[in-house]
């Protein structure tokens, strides 16, 4: 039962990222763009900004050693805004939001479900609500 421990230790911290990859994969769903350079683009970008972030993050008088997680968010945030700007580019988006009611209640619909199985996993798995 990984998961369920894995569910039942998550902080809100953590249900908010896992609510922007929602977003984000609902984004990702409707507007995908086979475009190489698109992608290699984010690459590149992830790559940069995932070093200077695990510099800034890891580079101080002491030693700071990340685990695997948190150190690969480094890397997937900046692919992720990257990606999420070529793909909506002209398509009407203001800030995160797209133009059309109903993308907005799918995206929000998919963070709110998300959210309801967290919190119903910590409620009735057996070790929950630690």
């Amino acid at each position: 039962m990984p998961l369920v421990r894995y569910i039942t230790g998550l902080t809100w911290g953590r249900m908010i990222l896992w609510c922007y990859l929602a977003w984000y994969l609902n984004a990702l769903v409707r507007l995908f763009d086979p475009s190489p350079s698109l992608w290699l683009t984010s690459l590149g970008i992830a790559a940069i900004v995932g070093v200077a972030l695990l510099l800034s993050t890891t580079a101080g008088t002491e030693a700071t050693r990340l685990r695997f997680w948190p150190t690969a968010r480094l890397f997937l945030m900046p692919f992720c805004v990257s990606s999420f700007a070529a793909l909506v580019k002209g398509r009407g988006y203001i800030l995160i939001f797209p133009p059309g009611l109903r993308d907005n209640l799918v995206a929000a619909g998919s963070c709110a479900a998300l959210c309801l199985v967290v919190l119903a996993v910590k409620r009735f798995a057996p070790f929950g609500g630690r």
